[in-house]
């Protein structure tokens, strides 16, 4: 009788908690062979818009290690739209350490994780063309391959406000 009281209290709380954690409309995380991140080696995420009213907070996820050498990343962004052919290419900083050296994200041990918004101060999204979008990161720092980078990330958010103050 008690075990089964304590295992409904511990499915009660598990539902309690992940019902408080927005779920994301899409989210996939490449781990990086060796936790060496080569340059040749692009990450590709693709998914689907099928509402183009909507607005999206879009996030690039990182995982490294406490060992990593650089307080930043510098990275190419490839992006695909619906109907292109080619991508188009955007070189972005990621800063991953405050100047003081301190590890930005959450660290669990030497394992540190951020999760950084992809658009101008954050702001959500909007996808104008429904289809499939495709993103590639290639990492673009002067030592390659890159030690200590044991994941990387994209994470879309649906947003439930109107696309007012939406980017485009």
């Amino acid at each position: 009788m008690v075990h089964r009281f304590l295992a409904v209290i511990a499915f009660c709380t598990a539902l309690f908690i992940t019902g408080c954690v927005p779920s994301p409309y899409y989210q996939k995380d490449h781990t990086i062979p060796g936790n060496q991140w080569s340059s040749q080696y692009k990450p590709s995420f693709k998914f689907e818009i099928t509402d183009t009213m909507s607005a999206y907070n879009v996030y690039f996820i990182i995982r490294h290690t406490e060992a990593y050498s650089f307080s930043n990343i510098w990275m190419w962004v490839y992006t695909k739209q619906p109907g292109d052919s080619t991508f188009q290419r955007l070189r972005v900083e990621i800063p991953l350490a405050e100047p003081s050296g301190k590890w930005l994200g959450k660290g669990m041990g030497e394992i540190w994780e951020q999760r950084l918004p992809m658009t101008k101060d954050g702001a959500p999204m909007v996808f104008n063309k429904a289809g499939i979008y495709e993103m590639q990161f290639e990492q673009n720092m002067r030592v390659n391959p890159l030690p200590e980078i044991l994941q990387i990330g994209l994470r879309l958010e649906k947003k439930d406000a109107p696309r007012q103050n939406a980017q485009q």
